[in-house]
């Protein structure tokens, strides 16, 4: 797509649980925010995910695809895949979606999957990373936006953010003031990428409007 057409990008969101930020990307939508992103979707490994909920109150087509129904990882993503092409995908998000992106959905949309991980990457990867940031002592925790690869959580970081580890944080506490940022972060780095000329260097996500050289490689 050129970034001068006027055309919508159309984004399919996937999810495990409840949904939050897939709300808060849908409230974006609805508020303007996004210049061209329009959220198509909605595709859920859980028939009980919240997250189903949240669609059918904004009005957003749903469908629920469960990993058992296949025999195959390529078949369940394939399944995905041809799901998010009928309704003309380019972008996906991941949204609280509790499985390793694999290679079919990889290579279907290559650099075109982004995730939200609460962390400051390549800090706490994985599950439960707030406990991780509170049991390591660390005074600085956040989120990261970033591509998809086939690794966890380690794709080319687009967005940080960062909030205060204070005295006395749980868990919970923590995790509620990250998410915050979250919301936040994930329509940042959406727009980003939807609206700006954008490439890699390597792993790092440059957007050429803010570079001098405009050098790299993966234009979109």
């Amino acid at each position: 797509m050129t970034l001068g057409q006027t055309q919508w990008t159309n984004v399919g969101v996937l999810a495990s649980g409840r949904g939050s930020n897939f709300e808060a990307l849908l409230r974006h939508e609805r508020e303007g925010y996004f210049a061209k992103v329009r959220i198509v979707c909605l595709i859920v490994d859980k028939s009980d995910a919240g997250a189903l909920h949240i669609a059918e109150r904004y009005g957003v087509t749903f469908h629920i695809v469960r990993r058992k129904d296949f025999s195959s990882k390529e078949e369940f993503e394939q399944s995905i895949v041809s799901i998010l092409e009928s309704h003309e995908v380019e972008w996906v998000a991941l949204a609280g979606y509790m499985r390793l992106v694999g290679r079919t959905l990889l290579e279907r949309f290559p650099q075109r999957i982004l995730n939200i991980h609460p962390a400051l990457l390549p800090a706490f990867p994985g599950l439960h990373a707030q406990r991780q940031a509170l049991e390591y002592g660390v005074k600085v925790s956040g989120c990261t936006v970033h591509f998809v690869d086939e690794g966890m959580d380690t794709g080319p970081i687009i967005v940080q953010r960062c909030v205060p580890v204070l005295p006395g944080d749980t868990e919970d506490t923590l995790a509620a003031r990250i998410l915050n940022q979250e919301h936040e972060a994930y329509s940042e780095a959406l727009k980003a990428v939807t609206e700006r000329p954008w490439c890699l260097e390597g792993r790092i996500v440059r957007f050429l409007d803010e570079t001098a050289n405009g050098k790299g490689t993966n234009l979109p």
